[in-house]
């Protein structure tokens, strides 16, 4: 007589099992290696549904922030008279909204995870962190764009003799730092709005209002050396501050290259992204009662 197997045995032969979660530090973050391909699925899908069905499509991608930054040298420049460190208007601000609007967007986008894949969230298991994730990377061929965009005018501005002095060892070496904390950033925040969200409704209309609101406490459209002296401490609390500082620093050769800054800056980021994963993945038990 052949004798059933055993739970344990059984458990054994599959090559997935899913359990119920019950510690804070029982994350699975290698899953997502394990989805990697959803993950890919993801990025395509994000990057696609954005202007699949306009006129321009990509080209967008362009004319946004070349139309932000023509907005700022008319207004901050040209009728403001605020500095510009001595650098060309248009390259100051172009330099300043491309690793913001990179920060901006992940922020927004994965501040609505929970609410936008409810009904996917409900139907099947994959690990719900992909989600959010896929909109950093698919975000990250947007920043790419925007970048190509900034390195031509900055190859113009080079060949008409501009007062720019490059930091090519730095930038092969910062900028994939630069663009790693914002990204991290960009998540950890926006999955702590997104868990919050479950519950209180009322953050879903902040967000996009806090965030333009935000950029004007970040040295986007004026440089850190120019604001007074009692207020630059409030504003190098800002993690995104010394990021963009060092990251026009690297550039254009001009802004407030901090190491200190950026310390503070990745610490922030590898705290709140870890508060943000923890967060997450608490909330994901239960959400499906509360959304």
């Amino acid at each position: 007589m052949r004798s059933n197997p055993t739970p344990s045995s059984s458990r054994q032969d599959w090559t997935l099992v899913i359990g119920p979660r019950s510690g804070w530090f029982e994350l699975h973050l290698a899953d997502l290696w394990r989805y990697r391909d959803l993950l890919w699925m993801f990025v395509r899908r994000d990057f696609v549904a954005v202007y699949k069905q306009t006129i321009l499509g990509p080209i967008w991608f362009f004319i946004q922030p070349l139309l932000t930054t023509l907005t700022f040298t008319i207004i901050f420049s040209g009728v403001a008279k605020m500095s510009t460190d001595g650098l060309p208007p248009m390259l100051f601000y172009l330099a300043g909204t491309t690793p913001w609007n990179y920060f901006a967007t992940c922020l927004t986008k994965t501040s609505t995870t929970f609410k936008d894949n409810a009904n996917l969230f409900g139907k099947v298991y994959f690990p719900r962190l992909i989600t959010p994730l896929s909109i950093v990377v698919s975000t990250l061929i947007q920043f790419a764009i925007q970048f190509f965009t900034l390195v031509i005018a900055l190859g113009w501005y080079l060949l008409q003799g501009a007062d720019i002095h490059p930091n090519l060892s730095g930038i092969l070496i910062g900028t994939p730092l630069l663009i790693l904390m914002l990204g991290g950033l960009g998540l950890g925040c926006g999955v702590i709005i997104s868990s919050l969200t479950t519950k209180y409704r009322d953050l879903a209309f902040l967000v996009t209002f806090g965030v333009q609101l935000a950029m004007y406490a970040t040295p986007v459209v004026y440089p850190l050396a120019v604001a007074p002296t009692e207020h630059r401490f409030w504003l190098e609390l800002n993690p995104i501050a010394g990021i963009i500082e060092a990251f026009r620093s690297l550039y254009l050769g001009a802004g407030t290259f901090s190491w200190g800054l950026l310390g503070y800056s990745a610490g922030f980021t590898t705290m709140t992204l870890l508060l943000g994963i923890l967060i997450f993945n608490r909330v994901e038990k239960t959400f499906m009662d509360t959304v």
